[in-house]
């Protein structure tokens, strides 16, 4: 078969595929109809709550269903009351409460950058987020001033066939695990995912692009070319050129991007767009795995503060990579390590796989060179009197001292205080102070109760 008729069946499969998923992820007529049904009535609550309280404000509606970019069966509004920009920070919270409120009776206070009302309308979630309303995102007063730029712009550039594109490409980073702007995720917004079909047409353009990326990969819509980023990829707000809206996406999720948009272009297949959690190991299992592996696994289990993800990740992240630094510093050497924390924070686990279990008695201390006086005196006579101490003794031409190693064991060190002079989370160490248990070799397999779905993900790893 010649290569034409390859690629031309290639092209084929693709759009097979592309359709199959459209069916699934196209909102029908009747589901449009009630989600403007909805969001309308929400809207005038809004309004007639707000006029009451500041007549010059409005209310907008944003995000994927102001857009025509929502998923079926994603049933989320988001509602922005926009305020004058000479009404004061504190009326802004007190009157955004109180509409969000009227909007949503039985709703809870949230805060971003200021508090706001999220709750549910007949089986539609709801935002109801109060605002500035600036003249252009270079004028904003808080983040969230942004948001209805990011509307306008995208509102006035998306027709029906891109706005169908981007539902598709939503999917498929859903489908790979790099869908979501949260920092436990730390992937693709909703936002950039627009912007990205936007720049390249459409679905499969952006995924033949993203095939070949070379990071740093750097896009600017509109041209401003006003700041630099050290990002691996750039997405220059085409509202606001001093930021970059992908700065949240991880190296590692790019790459994950390019690798599943290399593999659907070679076999397009459906099942790159259905997120699929792995069977959960039980405690049998991850002892299997612990001994065909024979590293040593160390865990501090702990119950984990009870903060909403955009907090509780970047802190069990900082505590982690304090903690393996400091292993692989007194040389228990970690092979790969992960967070784990339960949604209802009954949980979490930092986790470390250990090529070395144990360490000498002593370790090895090199001093300064012999003639360099002032020092080399100060480090002789510092061990000289040492009775524990091997030495010092002169190898090469500098002194050296064999001393007593301070941990032996990686569990000993874990044990012991030293965890608190690391890099850890301020709640994190919080609740480490708290209690923690230190899980080493087989025992780790208690972890499976909670993490079984974790740990099947670590023990059989996949882009």
């Amino acid at each position: 078969m010649s290569d034409e008729a390859d690629a031309g069946e290639g092209d084929d499969a693709f759009e097979r595929v592309v359709g199959e998923v459209r069916e699934w992820v196209d909102p029908d007529d009747a589901e449009w109809a009630r989600m403007r049904e909805v969001a309308g009535e929400l809207a005038a609550r809004a309004e007639a709550a707000v006029v009451e309280l500041c007549p010059a404000a409005d209310v907008m509606q944003v995000g994927s269903t102001a857009r025509g970019t929502w998923i079926a069966g994603d049933r989320d509004v988001d509602l922005f009351v926009r305020f004058p920009p000479d009404v004061d920070r504190e009326d802004l919270e007190a009157w955004g409460l109180e509409v969000g409120h009227a909007v949503l009776p039985d709703g809870r206070e949230e805060y971003a950058e200021h508090p706001y009302v999220k709750g549910e309308y007949e089986g539609f979630d709801v935002d109801c987020v109060p605002c500035y309303r600036v003249e252009s995102a270079a004028d904003i007063r808080s983040a969230v001033d942004r948001t209805p730029f990011h509307n306008e712009y995208l509102e006035s550039r998306l027709d029906d066939d891109l706005a169908a594109d981007v539902r598709v490409t939503k999917q498929f980073l859903k489908g790979i695990g790099v869908y979501g702007s949260d920092l436990k995720t730390r992937g693709f917004s909703g936002y950039v995912t627009e912007l990205l079909v936007l720049e390249y047409g459409g679905f499969r353009e952006f995924v033949e692009a993203a095939a070949g990326w070379q990071p740093p990969v750097e896009f600017d819509p509109e041209g401003h070319a006003a700041a630099s980023f050290d990002d691996a990829l750039v997405v220059v707000d085409p509202t606001d050129p001093e930021r970059n809206v992908a700065a949240v996406c991880s190296t590692r999720n790019v790459a994950r991007l390019q690798h599943h948009a290399r593999a659907l272009l070679d076999e397009p297949t459906v099942d790159r767009f259905r997120p699929r959690d792995p069977e959960p190991l039980d405690e049998a299992a991850v002892r299997e795995h612990v001994a065909r592996r024979g590293t040593t696994p160390v865990a501090l289990a702990f119950a984990p503060p009870d903060l909403v993800d955009d907090q509780l990740w970047p802190q069990l992240r900082r505590s982690l990579d304090g903690i393996v630094d400091e292993l692989d510093r007194r040389g228990f050497d970690v092979l790969r390590s992960a967070a784990f924390a339960t949604d209802d924070r009954d949980a979490a686990a930092l986790f470390a796989e250990l090529e070395v279990a144990e360490r000498p008695a002593v370790t090895r201390h090199d001093g300064p060179p012999v003639h360099v006086d002032a020092h080399a005196t100060g480090f002789y006579e510092t061990y000289a009197s040492d009775e524990d101490a091997y030495g010092p003794f002169v190898d090469d031409d500098r002194y050296v001292v064999e001393r007593d190693r301070e941990f032996t064991t990686a569990v000993a060190l874990l044990e012991s205080d030293a965890v608190f002079d690391v890099r850890l989370g301020t709640h994190v160490e919080t609740a480490l102070a708290e209690d923690y248990d230190v899980l080493a070799g087989d025992a780790v397999a208690a972890l499976a109760d909670d993490f079984g779905v974790e740990l099947a993900r670590y023990f059989d790893p996949a882009p």
